[in-house]
C-alpha cells in the first residue's frame, strides 16, 4: 500500500456487521466505496461512493475490506472471473477479510492474492451490532506484522484492538475457536436451566446464583438473562453457529484433532435450526430443552 494518511477503501459486504463497520469508517473521515449484493440507500450514504460490482469498487483502491456470510460469498466476492476484487485490485494494496470463514479459504485468499502483488490479511473480528456500532470490536488478525501495521489506523476505527495471531489462516481459526468456547457454553448453560426447571427449580433463581460465582463469564451471563427474559432478537443467530461449529468439525477433522464437544453442541444447532430457529439468537436453543421437558 502506498504511504498516504488517507487512503482509498473499498468496503464489501453490507450486512448487520458490515454496514456498522462502514460506518464507523465513513464517521470518522475516510474515504470509502461500498459495494453490496443488494445496493444500499444512497440516502443513506451521503458523500459516498456505490459501486456496481466488487470488481468496480476495488479499482484503485488501496484497501478493500469485506465482511461476507461464508467460504462460497467469500470466494465469489473476490475471485469470480467477471467481478471479483482481486482481478482490480493494484499491486501493494492490501486485501482485508473479517468474515468468520475456513482457514483453508483464508489461505486460498493470501495466495492469490500474494500472486497479483497485493498483500493480504485475514481479520474477523470478535464482536456483535452493539460492538461493532460503538467501534469497540476486537480484530484477530493473520498475515504479516508489516501489513497489519499498515492497516492498524483503519482497524482502530472499527475496534478497540487488533491481535496479531500469527501467519496467513491463523486467525480464522483463531475466530472459530472463540466462537466455539462460547457456542458450547450456551448449549451448556440452555441444557442445565432447562434441567433446574424439569428439577422443580426455579431457572431464574439458579441464573442468578450461577451469575455470581468465578465460573460465569460477562457473556455466559448475557446468554442467560436473554434466555430467562425470552429475548432472541439475533445478534449471533443460530444459522451462523451452526456454520462456524462445521467449520471448527471441519478443521480438526483435516488437522486429526480430536472435537467432540463441538461435535455434540453442533448437534444442538443443527436441532435448532430444524426446529425453525435458525434466524434467531443462538441463545434461542433454551427453546429446545424447554420443549423436551
Amino acid at each position: 500500500m502506498t504511504d498516504q494518511s488517507f487512503p482509498r477503501i473499498a468496503f464489501l459486504g453490507l450486512g448487520a456487521m458490515g454496514s456498522r463497520m462502514a460506518r464507523r469508517l465513513h464517521d470518522a473521515g475516510r474515504q470509502i466505496t461500498l459495494w453490496n449484493r443488494t445496493p444500499p440507500d444512497r440516502a443513506a450514504w451521503p458523500g459516498v461512493s456505490i459501486a456496481a460490482s466488487p470488481r468496480d469498487a476495488a479499482d484503485g483502491a488501496d484497501i478493500v475490506i469485506s465482511m461476507l456470510r461464508d467460504d462460497i460469498a467469500a470466494e465469489q466476492v473476490w475471485r469470480d472471473a467477471q467481478f471479483g476484487a482481486l482481478s482490480a485490485m493494484k499491486a501493494g494494496a492490501i486485501a482485508i477479510d473479517c468474515s468468520t470463514v475456513s482457514a483453508d479459504w483464508s489461505r486460498t485468499l493470501h495466495h492469490a492474492s500474494a500472486a497479483a502483488g497485493i498483500d493480504c490479511l485475514d481479520a474477523p473480528v470478535i464482536g456483535s451490532r452493539p460492538q461493532a456500532e460503538a467501534g469497540a470490536l476486537i480484530f484477530l488478525v493473520g498475515g504479516t506484522a508489516e501489513a497489519k501495521a499498515q492497516v492498524d489506523p483503519i482497524l482502530s476505527d472499527m475496534g478497540s484492538a487488533a491481535h496479531h495471531v500469527g501467519g496467513p489462516g491463523s486467525a480464522a481459526t483463531a475466530k472459530l475457536i472463540v466462537n466455539a468456547v462460547f457456542g458450547i457454553q450456551v448449549t451448556a448453560i440452555a441444557e442445565l436451566l432447562g434441567l433446574a426447571g424439569a428439577q422443580g427449580l426455579d431457572p431464574s433463581g439458579i441464573a442468578a446464583i450461577l451469575a455470581d460465582t468465578p465460573v460465569a463469564s460477562p457473556a455466559l451471563k448475557g446468554a442467560m438473562t436473554g434466555m430467562l427474559a425470552d429475548a432472541f432478537a439475533p445478534m449471533f443467530p443460530v444459522d451462523l453457529v451452526a456454520k462456524d461449529f462445521a467449520l471448527a468439525i471441519d478443521a480438526g477433522r483435516k488437522s486429526g484433532a480430536p472435537t467432540p464437544m463441538i461435535d455434540m453442541a453442533a448437534t444442538v444447532f443443527d436441532g435448532a435450526r430444524a426446529a425453525g430457529l435458525g434466524a434467531e439468537n443462538l441463545t434461542a436453543v433454551a427453546k429446545i430443552y424447554r420443549r423436551r421437558v
